[in-house]
């Protein structure tokens, strides 16, 4: 069996991460990835701190024990948050956009593991001389928000920086994507686009049919020019934000373009949603449950290793 600390610090049976989406990574997936021996983050950044409150114990109620929240430190709630997490006793905290520094201490005081998603070496650094239990890092290749490092290049100059455990994420979605991860130095991996892609996520069927037509080159990055760049599957609001861009649109033009657009792809709207997608994307060919694909991976993943050995000898 494939095991590593990452399956020790998060008790779980495989070494793979469900990442944090808006409008995806609810309950039912949670709890999904939960039974299949791996382990998810809720999404906070859809709800007001009551509604998360509320989503945590839907997933409790549903059998989820062993699950974390995804904490997205520009929410305007973002402390009644992290109180939330506190008072229901959630397993870790992954953070995005930002760095979740000033809330370290108390969150490490009640139990709670936290694993920042970075993507670059300097944060990765400072982050775990502030106590954080694993670093995530994540490479351009993955989808909705983005660095602009691969995660090839990424993943090893963090290992090299930093003595906590760092978990892969970005262009992964298959055995291959772990065992490559783990040559670089990763404890394990988080994939986003993959997960999309089960029976479980809680999106609507044309969104995840978009991932498996599309191709190596069929996601964009849009926001470039607001410093928050986005890649997501091209469709008439990619374009549209990009002729936007190159024409010097202002920020809050931008802004207004992309209000609601997440949430518009996850109930169906292919053209003017926003399809977060990562470039991983143009390998994911099936639509299949949670199960299967974290067997799947690990599957892949041990064959590969065994296969190696072999080879050596």
């Amino acid at each position: 069996m494939l095991k590593t600390i990452l399956c020790e610090i998060l008790e779980i049976e495989h070494p793979i991460l469900q990442g944090g989406m808006a409008w995806v990574s609810r309950a039912e997936l949670v709890y999904a990835v939960e039974k299949a021996g791996a382990f998810g983050f809720l999404t906070s950044a859809i709800f007001s701190p009551d509604e998360l409150r509320k989503e945590i114990r839907k997933l409790k109620e549903i059998g989820g024990k062993n699950f974390g929240v995804n904490i997205y430190l520009l929410h305007p709630s973002v402390e009644e948050q992290i109180k939330v997490c506190i008072e229901e006793r959630v397993k870790a905290i992954s953070t995005g956009a930002g760095t979740p520094g000033k809330y370290i201490k108390e969150l490490k005081e009640h139990g709670i593991k936290i694993f920042p998603v970075v993507s670059s070496v300097s944060l990765a650094k400072r982050l775990e001389k502030q106590g954080a239990t694993c670093i995530i890092a994540e490479g351009m290749e993955s989808g909705g928000h983005i660095g602009d490092v691969t995660t090839m290049c990424l993943v090893p100059q963090i290992v090299d920086a930093v003595s906590i455990p760092v978990v892969a994420a970005g262009g992964i979605a298959d055995g291959r994507g772990l065992v490559s991860a783990l040559s670089l130095g990763a404890v394990g991996i988080q994939m986003g686009t993959r997960f999309i892609a089960s029976n479980e996520a809680p999106v609507h069927p044309s969104y995840k049919q978009e991932i498996i037509n599309a191709m190596e080159r069929d996601t964009v990055v849009t926001g470039a020019s607001t410093g928050h760049p986005v890649r997501v599957i091209r469709n008439k609001l990619a374009l549209e934000f990009l002729k936007k861009e190159k024409e010097g649109a202002t920020l809050k033009e931008l802004e207004a373009l992309g209000v609601g657009s997440l949430r518009r792809a996850v109930e169906g709207d292919m053209e003017w949603g926003s399809l977060m997608a990562g470039q991983i994307s143009g390998l994911i060919k099936d639509i299949k449950p949670v199960k299967n694909i974290i067997e799947d991976i690990i599957k892949e993943a041990e064959e590969i290793i065994e296969g190696l050995k072999r080879f050596k000898k």
